[in-house]
């Protein structure tokens, strides 16, 4: 039995309704058998076999009934994720949720048969179409994110109300020193845009106000620019509580104008979709003045998995980020060269940094779930969350996901 009896089929109805295919199912559970049988941690079938050549103290992933083989069979990317919502699998006693995704993570490319990867463009649902990110699609993509509520982050967030990784200088620490790391990923994309009294700057996706805050204090003149009318409230709020003058505008960067000496952006290209990265690109060198930078932090993926992954729907776009694409470093130098003219001139790598933040947010959230459930978000929502953060965890710790901040610069 699932522990989650009771669902709102209206809210969740991929969780509430498990799909029925025996010989998908059949076929998932021969390939789950496959594909675990060197990794190191144990599966727990519901008769109470195992699979997998973990030993003691290995990760342990405990199915708690057959109905997780019909939704994995269904859809394999979306169904494991749907499987966790409705307590279809769950981790073992004393396993950590990312310690036994980061074991899947590690492998991503050969869980599934080369022979099935070939059929894949056939089978993967492909992204929809309303969740495209034109102007009207990009504001309800975000809106189902960022707008979910304020006092949701600022329970898991630090201080500086920073949604996007830390860097940690050195051996990563506790949740106190995170804020710490925070406002040092803002003064690396500070200096690479090259950012001092007097700078002109533009920030694209203002998050809730810190780098605003901190380039503000630096003496620039800055315009920030969000499609979250959460954030820009907020974000209007801290800045003028910090006692700094810096504007925040409620607009699509593509209708941003001006002149600037800076452009930066952090984590916020992952929203804009392959189909508008040369927009965004274009709509940089439009704004930059002449000896402009461009200072841009990008979570990136490999780029054969950007290839191979770019139209196809997964649980991360169904359930977090609709629309969203996370780019590679070479989507990001090619497109930024032909569409913007830029060249990356600085480039600084810190994926185990997210990780950690990650992991950071993640016990801060799970820990004050009480509160999390006050605010209205219900059971559902709250093991969502928890998933979410874990699996991104698992990327980065595995390496599959990676983060950059980059300096750009107008092609010689």
């Amino acid at each position: 039995m699932s522990s989650l009896p009771l669902v709102d089929a209206d809210r969740w109805p991929g969780v509430a309704r498990t799909p029925y295919s025996p010989v998908r199912a059949a076929a998932a559970r021969r390939i789950l058998r496959r594909a675990v049988r060197d990794l190191p941690l144990v599966v727990l079938l519901p008769d109470r076999s195992r699979l997998g050549a973990g030993g003691p103290g290995a990760p342990v992933l405990e199915i708690v009934g057959e109905q997780f083989f019909h939704r994995i069979g269904a859809d394999l990317k979306i169904g494991f994720g749907e499987a966790y919502l409705a307590g279809d699998w769950r981790p073992g006693d004393g396993t950590d949720l990312a310690d036994l995704l980061t074991v899947f993570a590690q492998k991503l490319g050969d869980l599934v048969p080369p022979v099935l990867q070939r059929f894949r463009k056939l089978i993967e649902p492909r992204m929809p179409r309303e969740e495209i990110n034109d102007r009207s699609g990009a504001r309800s993509n975000i809106a189902r994110h960022y707008d979910l509520s304020n006092e949701l982050f600022g329970l898991f967030l630090d201080e500086t109300m920073t949604y996007s990784s830390a860097w940690f200088d050195g051996q990563p620490t506790g949740f106190g020193q995170l804020a710490a790391a925070q406002r040092r990923k803002i003064d690396g994309v500070l200096d690479y845009a090259g950012v001092q009294p007097g700078t002109r700057l533009l920030e694209i996706g203002t998050g809730w106000g810190q780098l605003a805050i901190q380039a503000a204090e630096r003496g620039a003149i800055v315009t920030s620019v969000t499609l979250s009318a959460e954030q820009r409230d907020l974000a209007r709020k801290r800045i003028a509580e910090a006692g700094v003058d810096a504007e925040v505008e409620l607009r699509d960067y593509r209708d941003a104008r001006g002149q600037y000496d800076a452009v930066v952006s952090v984590e916020m290209i992952e929203a804009v979709g392959a189909r508008y990265w040369p927009a965004y690109f274009a709509t940089i060198d439009r704004l930059l003045a002449p000896r402009g930078r461009f200072a841009l932090q990008s979570i990136t993926m490999p780029h054969d998995r950007l290839l191979a992954t770019q139209h196809a729907q997964g649980w991360i776009h169904q359930y977090i980020f609709p629309g969203g694409l996370i780019p590679s470093l070479t989507a990001i130098e090619q497109i930024a060269a032909t569409a913007g003219g830029l060249r990356i001139e600085q480039r600084r790598d810190f994926g185990p940094s997210y990780a950690h933040t990650l992991r950071l947010w993640r016990e801060r959230f799970t820990s004050r779930a009480g509160e999390v459930a006050n605010l209205g978000f219900d059971a559902v929502f709250r093991r969502m969350w928890e998933f979410y953060l874990a699996y991104s965890e698992a990327g980065f710790r595995a390496g599959y996901l990676g983060v950059s901040q980059l300096a750009l610069v107008r092609k010689d």
